[in-house]
């Protein structure tokens, strides 16, 4: 297996390797020690060609006439997504979404962990959602620069969230998971993840209209 990658992966294909990893560590789980593309597109509903191309990209993964071997695929893909090791982040917005986030056990599936929480509402600075405390967000550059953490998800109202993150992109934010229907706009060097709520259900409206019209 390649340490270092030397191909640019597609945004496709680095969306769905946390989809493999995911049914890899199940089979691990279950005492599995080897699969193939064929069993992991019918598992995955992703056509095994695409899943053969996908792998590919990383160099040899598995063995013609053998298959995959799941523990090292495992492996292979904790460290590609820096699951190895635990990755603290920070949440920025409480609402609703945010306190849901927060309750959210990441940590029981993957080494992903909200570690602190801002909002600007003084009725819930100071409380905590489970054992994450909610701090004011005149502490952020302090507690984000102490703590050293890159990554931030933004639940935070949509008017607000291109000043909030050219602010913390200034304190050394290079990634966000942006949960607002705003699209934010970055450096190069930094990424963004978005996840607009809405969208994705008028996606899945629309292609289950389209199921519905071809049968």
């Amino acid at each position: 297996m390649k340490e270092k990658l030397d191909a640019i992966i597609p945004k496709a294909t680095a969306k769905r390797l946390a989809l493999y990893y995911r049914y890899l560590r199940t089979l691990h789980d279950k005492g599995i020690d080897k699969t193939n593309s064929k069993e992991l597109s019918e598992a995955l509903q992703v056509d095994s060609a695409t899943i053969r191309r996908d792998f590919s990209y990383f160099g040899e993964l598995g063995k013609r006439g053998y298959g995959y071997d799941v523990e090292n695929l495992v492996n292979f893909f904790a460290k590609t997504l820096n699951d190895d090791q635990l990755t603290k982040v920070a949440l920025v917005g409480v609402g609703n979404l945010g306190s849901a986030l927060l309750k959210y056990k990441f940590h029981q599936n993957n080494n992903l962990r909200i570690s602190v929480a801002f909002d600007s509402d003084k009725n819930l600075v100071g409380k905590k959602i489970g054992d994450i405390e909610i701090f004011p967000m005149n502490k952020i550059k302090e507690i984000l620069e102490k703590e050293k953490l890159e990554i931030v998800i933004l639940a935070v109202p949509s008017e607000v969230a291109q000043e909030l993150a050219e602010e913390l992109i200034e304190i050394g934010v290079k990634g966000f998971l942006n949960f607002t229907p705003h699209r934010i706009i970055t450096p190069n060097d930094v990424v963004v993840q978005s996840v607009d709520l809405t969208n994705e259900l008028q996606t899945l409206i629309y292609f289950l209209k389209k199921k519905k019209e071809e049968l």
